[in-house]
């Protein structure tokens, strides 16, 4: 029986490159911001690291929002898997201010590194998806604006707009 302590592979920082561009200025500035704001916070020590968490929550939520806002304007069902995604995410990250404050004060950095390897997929799949679909349909993410809405049928996708989802 090993007395070792398990350690996990460590997850190298998350730098912002053409690789994690979906095509939508709005959309990559935001993930811009949050990879910024994500390896900020990885750089931090445990005892610094609340506060800027807090700040990443709160940016994680508005990304999310938005995004979700979108979906429904380009004809996303309200309950599809995309969203779905970012409610799983948001609810883990709300967790991790409870377990810290209870004394964990390495989670931060578990989920952090956990957020660093969960992003690009999800950018590169999902987002860039949901990006590729709201140029099809001429919506505009800047002004929220479609160019003909009637390009548009309500609530018809329930996918995640990736090729990987139907």
């Amino acid at each position: 029986m090993s007395t070792e302590t398990e350690t996990f592979p460590e997850i190298p920082p998350l730098v912002w490159s053409d690789a994690l561009a979906t095509g939508d200025g709005r959309m990559d500035e935001t993930h811009q911001e949050f990879v910024e704001q994500l390896e900020a916070l990885r750089a931090l020590p445990h005892d610094q690291q609340l506060e800027p968490y807090r700040a990443l929550v709160a940016h994680t939520v508005e990304h999310f929002e938005r995004e979700e806002r979108w979906m429904l304007a380009v004809g996303f069902t309200a309950d599809n898997c995309h969203a779905s995604h970012h409610r799983h995410i948001l609810e883990t990250m709300r967790a991790v201010e409870e377990h810290y404050l209870q004394g964990d004060h390495e989670i931060i950095d578990r989920m952090a590194a956990a957020l660093a390897e969960w992003f690009p997929m999800h950018a590169q799949t999902m987002d860039a998806g949901l990006a590729q679909h709201m140029r099809a349909v001429g919506f505009d993410s800047r002004t929220e604006t479609l160019a003909d809405p009637s390009r548009v049928r309500p609530a018809t996708m329930s996918g995640c707009g990736s090729v990987q989802c139907s």
